[in-house]
């Protein structure tokens, strides 16, 4: 006879192996292992199987579907950009019947039946047994899913349906956008290049502005540091904002004579201006971190109690994680608490900081 301490301690044990979540993580080309690490700190131990090599990997956690997605918001990933939930798995050598099966486990989904809009999400792998476009397997998704009469709609969705198809998986889940940490497909937000748009680095402010829900328009005088060729300047004065911009470098030949700015063509450790000046500093420099962290708090002091800071921090080093910690116990230090830290979908190899000075 089993002694009673022992059997409860082996039902223990099989009720939590029995507790898990499986997930579909995502995080920029490269930054998979970084991501991983997140979770394992999160999570302590983490198994995962990588699906696109240092980007898509499915991910499981010791723990209830619930308690990941509480534990993920109340310490939100820096490179993990995008998740959702693994609730089916099929096989996925015959695309048409995958595409059958998927369909029919969705249709049985009280969120998928209840919903009035819902947005699919769709993505593969290059040797997928879908030998079509995502587009494509959306679309098929869409008309089996008809006599549902969802809404099917990409901007704020009520649900969002989920679809990973690999050559012999496919994984499939039903979520709320909030709980993938991004509603754009992957995480892969896009924006639509504007005529006479002066560079790229605008989507990353206007990336910024929603993941970190910034109200850019509602500030007055900002000082852009390595402002040149002024990608964020032309947003912030699209914005309405008062823009100081510093560098040596020539600001994009559209932004000359613009009431709102103001050029200063020196570099940022040979300015000075009033304490207080402004309400929001930001940076965009391909710099060293450890010189814009130098440069950025040297002029701190010419930003209000309360003020905003938006600042990218450049990667150049194999070891990202100990130099985030690092600098952002840097600005910590110069009194700069830290809202928001993320590497956008737009942030290639840097993260972005969000700061209040208090």
């Amino acid at each position: 006879m089993i002694p009673l301490d022992i059997a409860i301690i082996a039902k223990e044990e099989e009720l939590r192996e029995e507790l898990h979540t499986k997930l579909v993580c995502t995080a920029n080309h490269g930054f998979a292992p970084y991501a991983q690490e997140e979770l394992r700190r999160l999570f302590g131990s983490v198994k995962s199987t990588m699906l696109i090599p240092g980007e898509v990997f499915v991910a499981t956690l010791q723990t209830g579907p619930e308690e990941a997605v509480e534990a993920i918001r109340l310490q939100p990933p820096i490179f993990l950009r995008h998740l959702f939930p693994v609730q089916m798995e099929m096989a996925g050598a015959d695309a048409e019947a995958a595409i059958r099966e998927a369909a029919g486990w969705l249709a049985q989904q009280e969120a998928v039946k209840e919903a009035r809009s819902a947005a699919i999400h769709v993505r593969k792998t290059d040797n997928s047994s879908w030998a079509h476009s995502p587009g494509e397997l959306r679309e098929q998704l869409q008309q089996h899913l008809a006599p549902l009469e969802l809404e099917f709609t990409v901007q704020q969705p009520e649900w969002i349906i989920s679809l990973f198809a690999t050559d012999d998986i496919w994984y499939a889940g039903v979520s709320k956008a909030e709980d993938n940490l991004s509603d754009w497909n992957g995480g892969a937000i896009r924006f639509q290049r504007e005529e006479g748009q002066i560079s790229r680095a605008k989507f990353k402010l206007l990336e910024a502005e929603q993941q970190f829900s910034i109200p850019f328009a509602s500030y007055r005088r900002a000082l852009d540091i390595g402002a040149a060729p002024g990608g964020w300047t032309s947003f912030l004065l699209e914005r309405g904002v008062e823009v100081t911009a510093v560098d040596p470098a020539k600001m994009h030949p559209s932004l000359s004579g613009h009431s709102g700015l103001r050029v200063i063509r020196k570099n940022a450790a040979e300015v000075s201006f009033r304490e207080s000046e402004f309400d929001l500093l930001v940076c965009d420099m391909s710099w060293s971190p450890k010189q814009m962290v130098k440069l950025v708090t040297g002029l701190l002091y010419s930003l209000q109690i309360g003020g905003t800071a938006v600042i990218t921090v450049k990667l150049l080093t194999k070891k990202p994680m100990a130099l985030i910690k690092e600098i952002i116990a840097q600005f910590e230090e110069a009194r700069m608490q830290v809202q928001g830290a993320k590497q956008l979908f737009h942030n290639r190899d840097e993260i972005t900081l969000y700061m209040i000075k208090y």
